[in-house]
């Protein structure tokens, strides 16, 4: 095993053939480890004062562990840490993970790498081998671990048809549903879906200004390096045709849209805009999500993730709770 650490953005530029067949096989393969996400967050999101650091663990000249991380005030984050991204792990895969980390603290204990003092990492899925990685390794170098489950991810396991998936859910709510959507359709609601011949761009302009007119929070959320990642990430996305980027119209207009990822047979609802002043009685939220169930029915996938935030309406279309946990260690 050889490894190496790349100081700054050079590690993108190095690794940009190599990185994705990494994470495709990684123990946390989302579209959060992919390379376009992870260059873009910190193109666009760096934190003020933070420095990169790469470790990469090589055999035989190809890399079988990805390490990206910050460091800011001594603390060291995954690259992607904390607010946007809901997935985070070390990239590699799963029998290669205890080897990764080893050199991830090999190199974290070099001559090469900045004084820290405390490692602090995100959003780690609860299957993941880190978490039981990570205690043996602090003990190893005499260090404090903690754990803790930091938020909950809900999840719809699909069925194979759209009726399969209501049967399913609670009665109430499956009634509820279904007199939406026929009150929509009567009302000529449309879903689209854009395309790999759509211009992205585009696409992405007005997902955005419905993202900032639902909310005063999410207007305020919106700043310019936010903006900057969802043209990033929509542009890698749909070239990779893993872009879902999905909207309801009413009479030719789009009042609601949801910005998902579809990788690997799994829907990542990422974010959602809405024109909360428009259409109300239509209840376009709900009627939107049910369409995007729905039509992930209908492409063969198997998981519907509302990612991070217990939110009531996602236990309504019955998701169940996933768990992801932060590590803590401390010299």
């Amino acid at each position: 095993m050889q490894v190496h650490l790349f100081e700054g953005k050079e590690a993108f530029s190095a690794l940009a053939e190599t990185w994705d067949e990494v994470a495709m096989a990684g123990m946390s393969d989302t579209p959060f480890q992919m390379w376009a996400y992870q260059r873009a967050w910190w193109e666009h999101l760096q934190p003020a004062g933070a420095t990169l650091h790469t470790v990469v663990a090589y055999e035989d000249k190809r890399p079988f562990a990805i390490g990206c991380f910050y460091l800011v005030d001594g603390v060291i984050h995954f690259n992607g840490c904390l607010e946007e991204t809901d997935y985070l792990d070390l990239i590699a895969a799963p029998q290669n993970a205890e080897a990764g980390w080893t050199a991830v603290f090999e190199a974290f204990h070099s001559p090469d790498f900045p004084q820290w003092h405390t490692l602090d990492f995100c959003n780690v899925p609860s299957a993941s081998p880190t978490r039981t990685i990570l205690p043996k390794l602090a003990a190893k170098y005499g260090y404090t671990w903690q754990e803790s489950v930091q938020e909950v991810c809900p999840v719809i396991k699909l069925s194979n048809t759209f009726d399969g998936y209501l049967d399913g859910i609670d009665s109430k709510q499956r009634r509820e549903i279904n007199r939406k959507l026929r009150r929509a359709q009567a009302s000529g609601v449309r879903l689209r879906v854009v395309g790999a011949e759509d211009d992205v761009k585009t696409a992405v302009d007005q997902f955005l200004t419905l993202l900032q007119s639902s909310t005063f929070e999410k207007r305020d959320w919106l700043n310019d390096g936010r903006r900057a990642l969802f043209y990033d990430v929509a542009a890698a996305a749909q070239k990779a045709n893993t872009l879902q980027l999905l909207f309801v119209e009413v009479n030719g207009e789009r009042a609601a849209a949801l910005f998902n990822f579809d990788y690997k047979g799994r829907i990542w609802v990422y974010n959602s805009g809405l024109e909360p002043n428009a259409y109300g009685p239509l209840s376009l939220g709900v009627v939107l999500t049910a369409m995007a169930i729905e039509y992930a029915i209908e492409n063969g996938c198997s998981e519907f993730d509302f990612l991070r935030g217990n939110e009531i309406y996602k236990y309504r279309f019955g998701a169940q709770d996933t768990t992801i946990h932060r590590q803590h260690i401390t010299k």
